[in-house]
């Protein structure tokens, strides 16, 4: 083949993706318009169940492009963050991300390329150490593969369905993760409480759940679960959270969330 017919390097695609503002627009985050999983709502809700004043290292478990560890980074002056994240260009978009946004990271978030769901051995070689994390914060993927067409983009199908036996593991995984007095935080589908709870079994106690409703009056559309290794408070089921405002708007405590503050909830 001559340099006449070979062919021609394909130019970037400038509409591949996207930069979206989050937190009021102090984070600006690069993500794929296609194909791979969009950070949005469900992220920053998982940054904002973090209290104020919470300290120490947080490992953000299926990081995606590094929204939520990156929240919570913003608002928690204390705090060092790890993004773990398996897909190889999604973890290029979260380095990126932690970059352009390093004025309001102050060089405390990193990204580990790492398979949650790895034998010990092999995530600890990544850098995952077994109980190194003061907070663990995960948002897995919460579509059944049983019950779900699955994605034809392999990146997407694996960011949103889960076979049946895998939740377990990426709760053993946080579980094994987190420093005994720790915490391990999980945003996830409300109508799949049942199936997160059997996969919790016994790794977690004291455990709080907060519904997140999109208006008063409707059932529920996600819960944040909120645990402790060796915790044993009895369950607390907490008051829900509303989003919207009947004409749609968002009421101001969700409003003050998405701006950057945390739940105003009492988990313990």
């Amino acid at each position: 083949m001559t340099a006449v017919d070979a062919p021609a390097e394909a130019a970037p695609d400038p509409d591949a993706i996207t930069r979206d503002g989050f937190l009021g627009g102090r984070l600006v985050v690069a993500q794929a318009r296609r194909g791979a999983h969009r950070a949005g709502l469900d992220a920053v809700l998982l940054a904002a169940a973090l209290p104020d004043g919470t300290r120490g290292h947080v490992l953000d478990l299926g990081a995606g492009v590094g929204v939520a560890g990156m929240a919570a980074a913003c608002r928690l002056a204390e705090v060092t963050v790890d993004l773990v994240e398996i897909d190889p260009d999604t973890a290029v978009l979260a380095r990126d991300n932690v970059a352009a946004n390093a004025g309001v990271l102050g060089g405390r978030v990193a990204v580990i390329e790492a398979d949650v769901l790895a034998p010990a051995a092999v995530r600890a070689a990544a850098g995952l150490v077994p109980n190194g994390a003061d907070h663990v914060v995960l948002n897995p993927p919460f579509h059944p593969a049983d019950r779900a067409r699955p994605s034809p983009a392999a990146d997407r199908a694996r960011a949103h369905s889960l076979p049946a036996d895998d939740l377990e593991r990426w709760m053993r995984a946080a579980v094994r993760l987190a420093r005994p007095g720790g915490t391990v935080t999980i945003v996830f589908r409300a109508d799949e409480l049942p199936r997160l709870f059997a996969a919790i079994g016994p790794r977690l106690g004291s455990l709080s759940v907060l519904p997140v409703h999109a208006r008063a009056g409707e059932a529920a559309i996600r819960v944040l679960v909120r645990g402790r290794p060796q915790g044993r408070a009895p369950l607390r089921l907490l008051p829900g959270f509303v989003l919207h405002e009947g004409d749609g708007g968002w009421r101001p405590e969700a409003d003050a969330v998405l701006r950057g503050a945390a739940l105003p909830v009492t988990w313990w």
